[in-house]
């Protein structure tokens, strides 16, 4: 795997970079404690084996870090951009996670000639909340200095850490104290809370990024990806959304949370992989 720095006003953004042929593959990682690292180290060799990949580290997390201004979803949508045009890739292939999942759907709604196909692993930018909890998560996203002070010293703690990984995967993978020790140290390097998209994400009476009523115009084969044990996404909810995607295949893993590309990689790997090289 190598690294890549793609300068911008903003600050550098990091890439890593693996394969040598083959179709192009964007790997999107999710908000808060995560990275192109944390989410995708165990998928990246795997695909880097038939195809070009390159795994985004969002402003902020990872390596791109430091970084000035808003990273919201405006913005990481043209990162997207930004990787495809620097590396010169005419077409591509997204894989998204949670936030990255939200900004695959997004780009490939808006630039439907530029995608080839799409995995959605527990995407965001579908779901709402009822009243006084969407209200509750506005003033939470209106108070981010408080909210990434609290997540900061939570996240310190070893034995805390170890609760909130374990909530999100369900059932710890054999590399789980791996796992711990990649987010603390995220967490130390970038801080802790929420990422600009999810505070910009939500209006004071609805969310301001919604993509359901425009989920239809995707019509590249599509994946989506949930577990049935989500803390952070319906899978209801989920399975709505497949449901305005044509061409979306929608597969349910069950005894399996927020991460299954973390918590079962050999299982989803080969799902991904079969997709990529089948449909």
């Amino acid at each position: 795997m190598k690294s890549n720095f793609i300068k911008t006003e903003n600050g550098n953004l990091h890439v890593i970079s693996a394969g040598e042929s083959g179709n192009a593959v964007l790997l999107l990682s999710g908000a808060g404690m995560d990275n192109a690292i944390l989410s995708w180290k165990r998928l990246i060799p795997v695909l880097a084996e038939s195809y070009r990949v390159f795994a985004i580290d969002w402003p902020k997390q990872g390596k791109s870090s430091p970084w000035s201004g808003l990273a919201d979803h405006d913005f990481l949508v043209k990162c997207v951009d930004i990787v495809r045009t620097h590396f010169d890739l005419k077409k591509v292939m997204l894989v998204g996670l949670s936030q990255g999942g939200a900004i695959t759907l997004a780009y490939t709604i808006l630039n439907p000639d530029k995608v080839e196909k799409i995995v959605v692993l527990a995407p965001g930018g579908i779901i709402r909340f009822p009243p006084v909890i969407h209200q509750l998560l506005w003033l939470s996203a209106k108070l981010p200095w408080l909210t990434k002070s609290i997540s900061k010293l939570y996240f310190v703690n070893r034995r805390k850490t170890e609760k909130a990984s374990k909530a999100i995967l369900i059932e710890p993978p054999s590399d789980f104290d791996e796992i711990v020790d990649e987010v603390m140290l995220e967490a130390a390097n970038n801080g802790a809370g929420a990422t600009d998209w999810q505070n910009n994400s939500i209006g004071f009476l609805r969310m301001k990024v919604y993509l359901v009523p425009e989920l239809h115009k995707i019509t590249c084969p599509c994946l989506f990806i949930q577990g049935v044990k989500d803390v952070a996404i319906s899978p209801k909810q989920a399975a709505k959304a497949a449901g305005h995607i044509p061409t979306a295949k929608f597969v349910l893993l069950e005894n399996t949370g927020h991460w299954p590309n973390r918590q079962s990689p050999e299982k989803v790997n080969r799902m991904i992989l079969d997709f990529l090289n089948n449909n």
